[in-house]
């Protein structure tokens, strides 16, 4: 296998993408590494098991009013283990979001947004957003009555921004009233423009992370004799 693997190696550079991923710089100073150094992969790992079982539901998923709510009704009923799909897909979700809020505050809280990772923290901030986006525009997808009138607050929210509302407020329902084209566009929107975006900012998200190395926490200033300040 040897040759093999150095044949792809030599004309891929597979093993050097690896070394940078998983063997980049990990801070030495003591206390720095801990399970919060974790956040960003669990984020990833979460995001991955929403993919996989996001493409699964979507077999089975009808994106009509009509059929919404029986085709969901049919996943968790008579698909093999179409029960367990959805509940990983919806309870990861909320998982996800909780996630990536934490992955957030120790961001900030250890200074890692600071020189020379500004560009990290932006593309980060614009994750988060895409992450709550995926949230609102799936929740609608069920069709049943909950998510029919959680959507219309959130809608009518939209509308009231400033200026731009009422134009919001008309793209996401696709109209006047939330009805067919309601339901299409968020459809459309959850699985095929939000994993577009989240797409390239993981990409970027992750070459930034490993262009400039892991961040160590603020460190309390010693002064000159030594002694720590209180």
């Amino acid at each position: 296998m040897k040759p093999v693997l150095d044949w792809i190696f030599e004309r891929t550079g597979i093993d050097r993408v690896w070394e940078a991923l998983m063997e980049r710089h990990i801070p030495e100073a003591e206390g720095s590494v801990s399970w919060l150094y974790t956040l960003g992969s669990a984020a990833m790992f979460v995001f991955t098991v929403q993919a996989v079982t996001g493409a699964l539901l979507a077999m089975n998923y009808v994106p009509s009013p009509d059929h919404a709510y029986d085709s969901v009704k049919f996943i968790g009923d008579k698909v093999i283990l179409g029960g367990f799909i959805r509940g990983l897909h919806h309870w990861g979700a909320s998982f996800m979001v909780v996630i990536v809020v934490l992955h957030f505050m120790r961001t900030y809280f250890m200074g890692a947004y600071k020189y020379p990772r500004e560009g990290t923290w932006m593309v980060g901030i614009a994750l988060l957003g895409v992450v709550i986006g995926f949230g609102f525009t799936g929740y609608l997808l069920p069709w049943d009555q909950k998510a029919y009138w959680a959507t219309m607050v959130g809608t009518n929210i939209a509308g009231q921004t400033p200026f731009v509302g009422p134009i919001i407020s008309k793209i996401l329902k696709g109209g006047v009233d939330m009805g067919a084209a309601t339901l299409t566009r968020f459809y459309a929107i959850h699985v095929l423009i939000l994993p577009a975006i989240i797409g390239i900012l993981i990409g970027a998200h992750l070459f930034l992370v490993v262009w400039h190395g892991i961040s160590e926490p603020p460190q309390r200033a010693k002064p000159s004799d030594g002694q720590e300040k209180p």
